[in-house]
């Protein structure tokens, strides 16, 4: 019988939180357990195990992330929607490190198929680009360069890797209108 108060959602969020203060790498059952005073079965009523848990802080965290990003967004468009998009995705990977790398975890197709928070993370990343005029096979592309310049920055800045005496948001504000250049510029494909 599942313990009173137990929830998946009640553990996925202590999850989140545990891995924002101690690594994602240190979140395991046991250590959520220790943290509920509960054995590790206990969790196996509210969730299938490691992977489960982590697929579900992983969309709980992506969940969380658009909507920040999507709130930022809203009723901008071009340079405004870009630099504000860059600018909730940098704060939410440096003020949440846990969730944020939860975010960057494989996910199997099937265990995550017709995931509101997926498809709503797609929207808005897709949503920004057509104002750019992308469409498809572009705006998978560019997303795909969005993502991994956001991605690389924040992990280089996290683990303190800009030593230089520039200021670091002075160069993500370059590095964001560089961007937007490049996607004003973008090389449409062409039967691609």
């Amino acid at each position: 019988m599942p313990r009173a108060g137990l929830t998946a959602d009640r553990l996925v969020a202590a999850a989140a939180d545990l891995a924002d203060e101690a690594g994602l790498e240190n979140v395991t059952l046991s250590a959520l357990a220790r943290r509920f005073g509960v054995k590790d079965a206990s969790l196996y009523a509210h969730v299938r195990g490691l992977r489960d848990l982590r697929t579900r802080m992983a969309l709980l965290a992506g969940e969380e992330m658009t909507e920040r990003i999507a709130a930022a967004v809203a009723g901008r468009t071009g340079k405004d929607a870009l630099a504000a998009f860059a600018g909730a995705y940098r704060e939410y990977a440096l003020t949440r490190p846990g969730r944020y790398a939860a975010t960057q975890i494989r996910l199997d197709p099937p265990s995550v198929a017709g995931s509101p928070a997926l498809r709503r993370t797609a929207e808005v990343a897709y949503g920004m680009l057509r104002g750019y005029g992308l469409e498809e096979p572009d705006l998978t592309d560019a997303v795909r360069l969005l993502r991994s310049t956001f991605h690389g920055y924040c992990a280089l800045e996290a683990a303190g890797g800009f030593a230089a005496p520039r200021d670091v948001r002075a160069s993500w504000d370059k590095v964001v209108e560089a961007l937007h250049i490049a996607l004003e510029n973008w090389p449409h494909a062409r039967g691609s």
